[in-house]
């Protein structure tokens, strides 16, 4: 069994993150870069599936600039077995359909039987990119799953509803997604982290590639502007009326 992980690098959530209005991109230079955790939940599991079944091979797979290499170490650290870096500076700013035809086509490169991702990153949000992943190699998908069983011959999981529980299954090859619900991420061993300096990460370029069409991004961005300051709440003093005023409050503002 030979299992990919899609991972990103991205700015850390516990920051407040600004956008660059000049490009209209998140400024990734403002704060600090971290493995996003939604990945790490999905790396675990691979690693919970490689744990019980010997002969598994976890890749992680991730499309950045030169310090998304942190995070695949990190990857690695935690169990993975070998990473593969799409770095090509033509990638800058890509948008997700450019990323998920560049992801599908360095897919094509490793033999794999199961891709696993996060449902969303935490910068983009757009939770788009596995579903065109999948599209782009004509696989199935089960998205947005609070928990996964592999087994070798296909993968079954829990997707909640809004009226209950989904139970999926798909037949081998596939792509899946898992949210927050997933099981939480290990920590790497000191063992893993001085391994991880050992293992091996193959860089892509896009001439690497087996890419179908050519060209950039085709979203672009018209404007940005910062967000307004938030401005003071009207404060309520109850001198007998308070509830009154609140009611023509939630009336007024079309809240109740």
């Amino acid at each position: 069994m030979k299992i990919v992980v899609l991972i990103k690098q991205v700015a850390d959530t516990a920051e407040e993150r600004q956008l660059d209005l000049n490009t209209g991109r998140l400024d990734r230079e403002a704060s600090e870069a971290v493995f996003d955790e939604i990945n790490e939940r999905a790396l675990e599991v691979a690693l919970q599936y490689k744990d019980s079944n010997k002969g598994t091979s976890v890749v992680l797979m991730s499309m950045g600039p030169k310090n998304a290499l942190e995070a695949l170490r990190r990857g690695l650290s935690m169990g993975a077995d070998s990473a593969v870096h799409v770095l090509d500076q033509h990638l800058e700013g890509a948008d997700a359909a450019r990323t998920a035809s560049v992801l599908a086509a360095a897919l094509r490169t490793v033999d794999f039987d199961l891709v696993l991702a996060g449902n969303e990153s935490t910068d983009g949000r757009s939770g788009v990119v596995p579903a065109m992943v999948a599209e782009h190699l004509g696989l199935p998908l089960l998205g947005c799953l609070i928990s996964a069983e592999i087994t070798e011959g296909d993968v079954r999981g829990q997707r909640q509803g809004e009226d209950g529980v989904l139970q999926l299954r798909s037949s081998l090859p596939a792509v899946i997604t898992v949210t927050e619900r997933s099981a939480e991420a290990r920590f790497p061993s000191f063992k893993g982290i001085l391994g991880a300096k050992r293992k091996a990460v193959n860089v892509l370029s896009l001439e690497d590639l087996p890419l179908n069409e050519q060209g950039g991004s085709r979203t672009v961005v018209l404007s940005t502007q910062t967000r307004p300051a938030r401005r003071a709440g009207r404060k309520i003093i109850d001198d007998g009326t308070a509830a009154a005023e609140l009611a023509e409050y939630l009336v007024t503002n079309r809240l109740a």
